[in-house]
């Protein structure tokens, strides 16, 4: 039946008896779909046992150590390793390349990073009914797994800056992710169900630990990549920035190895022939039902008991009973997608939320998008605390906490992640620029002069008070304009002196105004300073030179600035959050210490040169936009709360809706679950684009959403009525044989009318 039934990067489902999944992949990879019809092996997965009718004979394989474990089993794991962590690895710094590499805005890269996510899910459909339905699962790894490597390296030779313009790796990129989507989704379904076809009929106790080492893999693979990815990309520099070629060629070569290894294996692996895939068999039972109720429309036809016995004509009641209970259950599938939409956030809004906190640690500076580790070691700690504790706690309790009742419990936990996540970007706004809209601008005065000086601009009701002389400026004052720029009428009043300057200003612009002394007067300069906080949580820093000769400023060993005379102002640098005292400032006299101290996550400052005495340049230093003060450990508790919610949500779903169909049919409900996901990750990314809003707006528009349809689902949930699927297949039995006899079929309906 279809390998679909036992994959993926969805879930685990909570085995009977036992801890809920071995080893729960915090990537939420699902099981193989198990059988527990009577004289079945109870850890096959349907459409594994052999053919009826003559089929090959398969060979036995070697095992590992004198046990019963085959040897090709290692080479299954060592892929799976492999292939996780390309994927998560790549996955991890997807959202900061679009945003740093193609400078695309917050909006568009999330719904790029959703609709990429969104492909995975759905392409694993494709992979299973090729693996059933023609090329079986052995050619189906090793065809799409080329496809995925080849999309690997596009993906990184996009990531070259030097190769082509922006447009070029665009391409390459979308190109490479389309592949890579195809490839991870398309082996998805087959490669655990392959492994569990090596072990003879025999040895399902060892079938069942490997699936438990078989998790491990993926969940090592997960968590590894997670933090070593994003250490690549921003510890290490190439071609003069983050080095995203190193951080996708990384995964890349992992997934080179991953084929490598599995092909390694070919002549050890026991490969079952194609045996037709039962979600085309639901697929064509439905349309058929459908289409033959439309076609008998008329009142003399009598009406049946359910709008499936319409397909009763061409299929077996069997198949149509069966169908009948996956619709059951593909009914309460209806609202699960918007617990994958927050879900699946991590690697998109919370990323970038990342990158506006405070990531110093004390002994390690952690990467913004290294706190997505945090979600599968949770996992790995929960589902024992869950299993071995909190369940069995609650039933000591006396409590019916039923399955319905554990997943709508996982929604509130991740509502309220969410909403924690909504109040923690609201602190995060206070130390950002004031959004402007249309005719405002933002000006502030920097006095370098060695006197007080009173500031007014004509019309406008500013600086009321005299601004010191290096006085740390307070915040930007906001100008009105009379349309998209104006020409402003300044006054400067020094010392009994006045002076007057013009300035045209323009909307949604931020200034500085310079003043200083020269050759025994008052000037001034307006300059223009950022608009916005650094991306990523770096620090942006610039020079005035108040010195009567030209400076040439050695940051570190990379950067490099000149600055004329005359209080002549730099441009700004981007550099990485450190403490920077080993700087150089050259002159003609000669070249001196430069010490900056530290620049912060986020900050924006401007430091004036303005003097040199003793051997060293004297600076003054001001922060124009405030660093990042709300610390990244706040975020640890919406990964809490969202970790348990994905524990109690997902885990509890599969195994509940598994036990709710027939063995036959878990491969339909776990197509069921995959589009669950995909269809989430197309409503985050419809949200994104069609309806932007303020951050903190749209974590409190997803957290209501969420809590409403809970209560739907627990409304859904309470009318729902647990079954037995083989008491109601006996149901189906009897209800059949007891009303054979008064069945009228169309033809002769059609006959007599």
């Amino acid at each position: 039946m279809g390998s679909l039934a036992r994959n993926k990067d969805n879930e685990a489902a909570q085995l009977p008896g036992r801890m809920s999944l071995l080893l729960y992949s915090s990537c939420r990879e699902a099981p193989p779909t198990f059988s527990h019809q009577e004289g079945d092996d109870p850890t096959s997965a349907p459409g594994d046992d052999p053919p009826k009718g003559d089929f090959p004979l398969q060979k036995k394989s070697p095992k590992l150590c004198g046990s019963n474990y085959p040897l090709s089993i290692a080479f299954i794991v060592v892929n799976e390793f492999c292939e996780r962590f390309s994927y998560y690895g790549m996955r991890a710094v997807l959202t900061l390349y679009f945003l740093s590499f193609f400078h695309w805005d917050e909006n568009l890269s999330t719904a790029v990073y959703h609709a990429f996510s969104a492909l995975c899910y759905f392409t694993p459909v494709i992979g299973a009914i090729m693996a059933d339905s023609w090329l079986g699962k052995y050619k189906t790894i090793i065809y799409l797994s080329i496809v995925y490597v080849v999309g690997h390296l596009i993906k990184s030779v996009g990531a070259i800056p030097s190769l082509g313009n922006q447009a070029v790796h665009v391409v390459l990129s979308m190109v490479g992710l389309f592949l890579i989507a195809l490839g991870t989704g398309g082996i998805k379904p087959c490669v655990s169900a392959f492994g569990g076809d090596q072990f003879e009929e025999e040895h399902t106790s060892e079938r069942s630990k490997f699936f438990s080492i078989f998790y491990l893999s993926i969940n090592a693979g997960s968590l590894i990549s997670t933090f070593v990815t994003p250490v690549l990309r921003g510890d290490v520099k190439c071609f003069g920035e983050d080095c995203y070629a190193l951080a996708f060629g990384v995964p890349a070569a992992l997934m080179v190895l991953a084929l490598v290894v599995f092909i390694a294996g070919s002549g050890l692996y026991r490969k079952t022939p194609p045996q037709g895939n039962v979600l085309l068999e639901v697929c064509k039972c439905i349309g058929f039902a459908i289409k033959n109720r439309l076609k008998n429309r008329s009142p003399e036809i009598p009406k049946r008991d359910h709008w499936l016995d319409w397909a009763s004509e061409k299929y077996s009641k069997q198949l149509i009973g069966e169908v009948k209970m996956v619709t059951r259950v593909l009914f309460l599938f209806i609202p699960l997608p918007m617990f994958w939409a927050l879900f699946d956030q991590q690697g998109s809004r919370w990323t970038l939320q990342a990158t506006k906190m405070n990531a110093d640690f004390g002994i390690y500076v952690l990467q913004p998008d290294q706190m997505q580790f945090l979600n599968p070691l949770l996992i790995l700690v929960f589902i024992p605390i869950f299993d071995f504790g909190l369940y069995p706690l609650i039933n000591m309790c006396k409590l019916n906490f039923t399955p319905i009742r554990k997943m709508a419990t996982g929604m509130i936990l991740a509502g309220l992640a969410f909403g924690l996540a909504a109040i923690i970007e609201v602190k995060i706004n206070e130390t950002d620029m004031p959004r402007l809209v249309p005719k405002e601008s933002l000006i502030r005065v920097l006095n370098l002069a060695k006197n007080p000086v009173q500031v007014t601009v004509q019309d406008k009701d500013l600086f009321q008070q005299p601004v010191e002389s290096f006085q740390n400026p307070a915040e930007y004052s906001k100008l009105i304009l009379n349309g998209e720029q104006e020409s402003l009428h300044f006054t400067l009043q020094h010392q009994g002196l006045t002076l007057a300057f013009n300035y045209t200003m323009k909307e949604k612009s931020v200034y500085s105004l310079i003043v200083f002394e020269a050759e025994g007067s008052l000037s001034s300069h307006l300059i223009t300073d950022l608009e916005a906080k650094p991306e990523n949580g770096l620090a942006a820093v610039r020079f005035i030179n108040a010195l009567s000769q030209d400076v040439n400023l050695t940051i570190n060993s990379k950067s490099f600035i000149a600055v004329q005379k005359n209080y002549s102002a730099s441009e700004y640098s981007l550099l990485e959050r450190d403490i920077y005292n080993n700087g150089k400032c050259i002159t003609e006299t000669g070249e001196f210490p430069l010490e900056l101290g530290l620049l912060d996550f986020g900050a924006s400052y401007t430091v004036v040169i303005t003097n040199i005495s003793g051997g060293a340049v004297e600076t003054w230093k001001s922060e124009d936009i405030k660093a990042n003060n709300v610390h990244m450990a706040w975020q640890l508790p919406q990964y809490l709360l969202i970790s348990a919610g994905e524990v109690m949500f997902s885990i509890t779903g599969l195994a509940f809706s598994y036990s709710q169909s027939p063995a036959s049919m878990k491969s339909v409900l776990q197509a069921g679950w995959l589009l669950t996901v995909a269809v989430g990750n197309t409503f985050v990314l419809i949200v994104a684009e069609a309806a932007p809003m303020a951050q903190w707006a749209e974590f409190v528009l997803f957290t209501v959403l969420l809590f409403a349809v809970c209560i739907i689902f627990s409304i859904m949930g309470y009318f729902y009525v647990s079954v037995d699927p083989e008491d109601l297949e006996e149901k189906e039995e009897k209800k059949e044989t007891s009303s054979r006899g008064n069945m009228i079929g169309l033809v002769t309906q059609k006959t007599k009318l």
